[in-house]
């Protein structure tokens, strides 16, 4: 099944010193040719994303994964 969505979607990691973080992006940025464009869309979904995540139930589930 990963084959599978390997093809249908390309995937990014993104590493920083403290987090990994692997995304299927299901958005075709195909169609905006200006390449600063394309890239500020990309960035502001992934922000809309991050936030859109703090405010479900997962986030604080994670969270709590911290606690004792």
């Amino acid at each position: 099944m990963d084959d599978f969505l390997d093809e249908l979607y390309p995937e990014l990691t993104l590493e920083t010193d403290d987090i990994i973080m692997t995304i299927s992006v299901k958005k075709d940025y195909s169609q905006i040719k200006d390449f600063d464009k394309r890239k500020e869309e990309f960035i502001n979904d992934l922000k809309d994303f991050i936030n859109e995540f703090c405010q479900t139930p997962e986030s604080d589930d994670f969270m709590r994964y911290y606690d004792d």
